[in-house]
């Protein structure tokens, strides 16, 4: 059989594409880096593995100012349990290294692993409460700041205990970072996680000098949870103090940040759990500048359903019954946003409701006066609040 002039054409053509496809020469395989998921920083304290490579001579000139625990994903895990019951393998691997320098800590890993770090997939850093109180934040940043490698997506957490501890887990196949990326995806089920803070941005908190919050996670038992905020001091970048969490769900009422949640209290004749769950907030701070004097006015608004009635005297339907409710909850919430002003208000004097961004936006050149001085200013500025609550839905 005969070729035809085109397919003559076609051959020699089709043979030199292929002889161009090489493939990817300089690709990696995934089991051959060092995959971080989450980075904790703790105030500098050498591990016993540590001092034992330093007293054979495994060591350098340095300061023990920081402990860098770097957590990589473990390709050869197995998730499988041995006849003891435990697991043959954890589907991470944690490594610590003490010194005063993050790049070079980060180099120094090099000596220790046979896979390259490699963080383009970083998903968390949790820095420890002792570290904020000491270094800034744009100090402790600034070296993943500058790395290209490193995606400005990766959340940033605060830690009261050791931070390191936050990346442990007992779970068969869990990665902690991921674990702890994935609460924040628990937000429209309680108003006690804050909106996520990336280091993209925290870039921007920190460049504008304002006050802001960060979410504190702790830990006991390799189990972690977020409970409550950090303040971080806009001027100094460091650690202010903490928010509870009932303080950090007063703040979200103030704020209007919600997804969801509950507030519960307890009926006025019985005694008895009511609980309110919330299906939408807003909230609206309004600045009022009179002369020299600053005030704020703010209407905090929801809708919501009755959903657990532990008080059984009358119908939950009836009318007169579900505006009783509602301002057996309005007076809930108003006790929690309360507390919270007065936590940052007067104990930290620390403006991270937003209350400045709202006056800059409607009084911009009141706000370029006061700027400055805006938290020493703010813990005396007059604050009102007006707290509605609407049960659209009680479940019957």
């Amino acid at each position: 059989m005969k070729l035809n002039n085109m397919s003559c054409l076609l051959l020699p053509f089709s043979i030199l594409l292929l002889l161009s496809l090489t493939g990817c020469w300089s690709s990696k395989e995934i089991v051959d880096r060092g995959l971080t998921t989450g980075i904790a920083m703790d105030k500098g304290k050498e591990s016993a593995l540590e001092k034992r490579l330093r007293k054979q001579g495994g060591g350098y000139t340095k300061k023990n100012l920081l402990t860098l625990t770097y957590q990589f994903a473990n390709p050869q895990s197995t998730g499988m349990k041995n006849k003891e019951g435990d697991s043959q393998s954890k589907s991470y691997i944690n490594i610590s290294e003490t010194g005063d320098s993050i790049h070079q800590m980060t180099r120094e890993l090099s000596l220790r692993t046979n896979r390259p770090t490699f963080s383009p997939h970083l998903k968390v850093i949790v820095i420890s409460a002792d570290l904020a109180r000491t270094y800034s934040l744009d100090q402790l940043l600034d070296q993943y700041l500058r790395d290209n490698e490193i995606r400005l997506s990766c959340l940033v957490l605060i830690s009261k205990g050791r931070a390191s501890e936050t990346l442990k887990s007992k779970e068969i196949g869990e990665i902690p970072a991921f674990r702890l990326l994935e609460i924040v995806n628990n937000r429209p089920k309680t108003a006690r996680i804050l909106p996520p803070m990336p280091l993209a941005k925290l870039v921007g908190k920190m460049k504008a000098g304002t006050s802001f919050l960060l979410q504190n996670v702790i830990s006991a038992n390799e189990e972690e949870k977020f409970a409550g905020a950090a303040v971080i001091e806009g001027k100094t970048k460091k650690l202010r103090g903490f928010l509870n969490e009932m303080e950090v769900e007063g703040l979200t009422w103030l704020t209007g940040t919600g997804k969801g949640g509950v507030v519960k209290s307890f009926d006025n004749k019985t005694g008895q759990p009511i609980v309110y769950e919330i299906k939408s907030m807003k909230s609206k701070i309004t600045p009022h500048v009179a002369k020299n004097n600053i005030s704020f006015d703010v209407k905090i608004e929801a809708e919501g359903r009755l959903s657990e009635n532990w008080a059984t005297s009358g119908t939950s339907s009836e009318n007169k019954s579900l505006k009783m409710k509602e301002t057996i909850f309005e007076k809930e919430v108003s006790r929690l946003v309360k507390q919270a002003l007065k936590k940052i208000q007067v104990e930290y004097r620390t403006d991270v409701a937003g209350f400045g961004n709202q006056l800059r936006i409607e009084h911009p050149r009141v706000w370029e006066k006061i700027k400055k001085d805006w938290d020493k200013r703010f813990s005396k500025v007059p604050i009102k609040y007006s707290v509605k609550l609407t049960i659209t839905d009680y479940g019957e």
